[in-house]
């Protein structure tokens, strides 16, 4: 019986192989990708900064740029200022909206981190560049949505372009080769009032 079961698992791992095989050979293209992180979960920043550390380790240069985050230390940029001749590492926000409560400061402070996606985006150079939480800004109209698609669907071939951030513009979306909806199911600061950790959120 366990011989007979055996069998029938490498007859189906084979299967499943000479499948993926087949898959596999009619995927030739190579080129940059234009990557959203959005939803209510936790983990978008999280994710992105994982792949921004897959690409420091293939010896590609990375720009990050933070439109919220900046009011704190955390432990990526430390990470990163151990990397200086790959990583260019921004943390331009100033808080939350709610924590300036000014409105003509928040779109100034957001146009700034902006014309640095920008500059690096339009330098082949940069094999990657992570505009974090670029999706809030949009979602308080303090940047023009029609000018944040235009740069970024006129970006370099090669370069990989990773945005982040809630309630993603539908035309984000739509422009986007990779998206990834983050689902809240539980969280410790909700259900549990923990806050936010070292290590865990930053």
């Amino acid at each position: 019986m366990v011989e007979r079961t055996e069998e029938r698992h490498t007859e189906k791992m084979k299967k499943k192989q000479a499948a993926h095989d087949k898959i596999l050979a009619g995927k030739t293209v190579e080129k940059g990708l234009l990557i959203v992180h959005t939803g209510k979960g936790k983990g978008k920043t999280t994710a992105a900064l994982g792949m921004v550390v897959r690409a420091i380790g293939h010896g590609k240069k990375v720009g990050v740029v933070q439109f919220v985050k900046g009011a704190m230390t955390t432990g990526e940029k430390v990470v990163f200022d151990a990397f200086p001749e790959q990583v260019e590492f921004k943390p331009m926000g100033e808080g939350f909206t709610w924590d300036t409560q000014d409105r003509a400061r928040d779109i100034a402070t957001a146009r700034g981190a902006w014309d640095e996606v920008k500059r690096m985006v339009a330098d082949p150079a940069y094999g990657m560049v992570l505009a974090d939480e670029l999706n809030i800004v949009l979602r308080y109209d303090y940047l023009p949505l029609d000018e944040v698609i235009d740069v970024l669907k006129a970006k370099p071939e090669m370069t990989h372009v990773i945005v982040t951030g809630r309630n993603a513009p539908e035309a984000l979306i739509e422009a986007a080769d990779l998206v990834t909806e983050m689902t809240l199911i539980k969280h410790p600061f909700r259900e549990q009032g923990v806050r936010a950790q070292a290590g865990i959120e930053f």
